[in-house]
């Protein structure tokens, strides 16, 4: 892989999360594009777990750009609902369903549950190319509690209902810059930040 080559391709369509990691990222001196602005073809999520699906999606995106791939893998995952929405939280409604569709039907399955304990979970892989025998993974997780009912207007997905006792605000609450710090997809990019540096930016 050419070093000069310093674009990066999110296996994403969702603008919240290309805005979220180009913070996270920013610095680093590689653009972050989403898949969206080639056309990709997404990858049918066959996986059993956050990392195979997000190695699956980061080599389907290199396949068809044929530049670098950085996918994300996350969902939401309750313990009293076994786990559940977990690797199907973007479609826990319905194939098209929308984050305040979810949201509903999230307060309605916990309806009558007073253990409301969950956490964030986030799976990142990076491919050098479609083929990369050695993808470079990383897991984060963000422990937090499901509210009743949503609040905060920032962020976007399951922000509105996730509640981080300690400091008594949703996630969709945080400022852009106490999530950067906080984030399961902060905690994963943090491990993944100096295999980046040293293996695709050279530094």
């Amino acid at each position: 892989m050419s070093s000069s080559d310093n674009i990066v391709v999110l296996a994403s369509g969702n603008r919240g999360k290309l805005l979220e990691l180009n913070n996270l990222l920013n610095g680093l001196g590689i653009e972050l594009r989403s898949q969206a602005d080639f056309d990709v073809v997404e990858a049918a999520e066959t996986g059993l777990s956050f990392i195979e699906n997000a190695i699956l999606k980061a080599r389907n995106a290199a396949r068809q750009t044929g530049h670098a791939a950085l996918a994300d893998d996350s969902g939401l995952c309750v313990d009293a609902l076994g786990g559940a929405p977990g690797i199907y939280s973007a479609r826990y409604a319905g194939a098209n369903a929308q984050d305040a569709d979810n949201n509903a039907k999230l307060i309605n399955a916990l309806q009558s549950e007073t253990n409301r304990h969950a956490h964030f979970h986030c799976a990142l892989a990076f491919v050098r190319h479609a083929d990369d025998p050695a993808p470079i993974v990383s897991e984060g997780l963000w422990q937090g509690e499901i509210l009743h009912a949503p609040r905060g207007t920032n962020g976007f997905g399951y922000d509105p209902l996730f509640h981080i006792a300690n400091l008594g605000l949703c996630s969709a609450e945080l400022s852009k810059e106490q999530k950067n710090q906080l984030s399961h997809r902060a905690l994963a990019l943090a491990q993944l930040l100096p295999r980046l540096e040293s293996e695709y930016l050279g530094s």
